[in-house]
């Protein structure tokens, strides 16, 4: 463990070394991890166990640890079905949803490997889907079962569908309380966490970062940067070109009324549409038990914007000055603007649900809660699909982070401290 004085501060004399218990002096690395999302918090941990000796300052701006896209989401542990074999995103999805089993098992989280269905509902989708059964093979995916029109329903009675993808490793997690284990745990690491520390500016000074806050500033050997929606900012405060930027989408959820919950056992997902930059909406059993639906994807007008009220003038002139949401804008107006209206109408939005049960109807519906996705957009419009690292001699920017992030995040601490120096 970093061996930090009580309080998880270790004093420091005149020439920045650090005087520990014992009265040795060691010049030992001084790391700040920037954001206390479950990403931020995941490697904050993974520092302590990989370079002992080494000083941790988390800094989060909220009062709290993982309010943003670590708790606004459908509570999915995602086993890495979807994403491009050898990618970032496949390895550290499959690594990372069975250590964050673990994790949850070691600290009581709840959870609960329910398995999901993929479902086809029409030939050309059933082609795709057996196309994704072969990735998810090539990913490392155990157990992924076929299943025809009549085996589907013996698993989820109300769905519809010609065949489906039967995928045993998901499930479902209070991410939560994953936050609250990986702030608990990191405290008796000794990392010192600092909520309500809104990150200003990073400046370089005499060979170390100066890492100014709304409280004060801290003193640095190495940053990490995990600030999720704010990510291309804090990069670009701490002198780089912010070239991709995150363009905030805001998902909307349904909840199940009590009387429809029972139309849906577990996860219910449709095959993705090579077309549209989104999963698309779907069905998912919660850890209290309730029933979600959702989430479609329009922009939000804030990048912490759950409602559609929500306005950040300097967000959405953020968004709207960027060459890059118009020309994604002109290669999706159509589904943008389908979009923008299933967010409007309860009706047009449950047609897309019936697709996968068709048994739903709108007055089914109550509405749910929202999430913003920290996803990076380049010039060219398109969106960044994998994981992806800024890396400095002295830093490491991580500025693509959105889905499967919270279910890798454990692996993606590994992969992120394996790229901070060991001296």
């Amino acid at each position: 463990m970093c061996k930090n004085l009580p309080g998880g501060a270790a004093s420091s004399g005149s020439d920045g070394a650090k005087l520990f218990p014992n009265g040795r002096i060691r010049h030992d690395m001084r790391i700040c991890v920037i954001g206390g999302g479950i990403v931020g918090l995941s490697v904050a941990r993974q520092l302590h166990h990989s370079h002992p000796g080494c000083v941790v300052t988390l800094l989060e701006k909220e009062k709290e640890f993982g309010r943003h896209q670590s708790t606004h989401n459908s509570g999915v542990l995602h086993a890495g079905l979807y994403y491009k074999p050898g990618s970032l995103k496949a390895r550290l999805a499959v690594s990372g949803i069975r250590q964050m089993v673990a994790f949850c098992q070691q600290h009581r989280v709840r959870h609960e490997m329910c398995g999901k269905l993929v479902l086809a509902t029409s030939l050309e989708e059933v082609t795709r889907l057996r196309a994704l059964k072969e990735r998810g093979i090539q990913n490392g995916l155990q157990g992924l079962k076929w299943l025809d029109s009549g085996a589907l329903k013996e698993i989820e009675p109300h769905a519809g569908g010609l065949a489906a993808l039967q995928v045993p490793e998901e499930g479902i997690v209070d991410y939560r309380g994953v936050c609250d284990a990986l702030a608990i745990e990191n405290r008796e690491l000794g990392t010192l966490l600092q909520a309500g520390a809104k990150v200003l500016r990073c400046v370089r000074d005499a060979g170390r970062w100066r890492v100014l806050h709304s409280s004060a500033e801290v003193s640095a050997d190495f940053i990490i940067n995990c600030a999720g929606l704010h990510c291309d900012r804090v990069a670009q405060s701490a002198g780089e070109e912010r070239q991709a930027r995150i363009v905030p989408f805001r998902g909307e959820y349904y909840r199940l009324k009590k009387s429809a919950e029972h139309l849906v056992r577990n996860l219910i997902y449709p095959v993705p549409d090579p077309t549209f930059p989104f999963l698309g909406v779907h069905f998912t059993r919660l850890i209290d038990g309730g029933r979600e639906a959702g989430p479609n994807a329009v922009l939000a007008f804030a990048r912490e914007g759950y409602s559609k009220w929500d306005i950040n003038p300097a967000d959405l002139a953020d968004a709207l000055f960027y060459k890059g949401l118009w020309k994604f804008l002109g290669a999706h107006r159509s589904m943008a603007w389908e979009e923008i209206q299933r967010s409007f109408s309860r009706r047009l939005f449950c047609r897309s649900l019936q697709r996968l049960v068709p048994a739903i109807q709108a007055s089914d519906l109550m509405v749910g809660g929202a999430g913003v996705r920290a996803q990076a957009m380049e010039p060219s419009g398109t969106l960044m699909q994998d994981f992806a690292f800024i890396e400095r001699m002295d830093a490491l920017h991580l500025i693509n982070a959105p889905s499967p992030a919270a279910t890798a995040a454990l692996a993606i601490a590994d992969e992120v401290v394996r790229r901070v120096p060991s001296n």
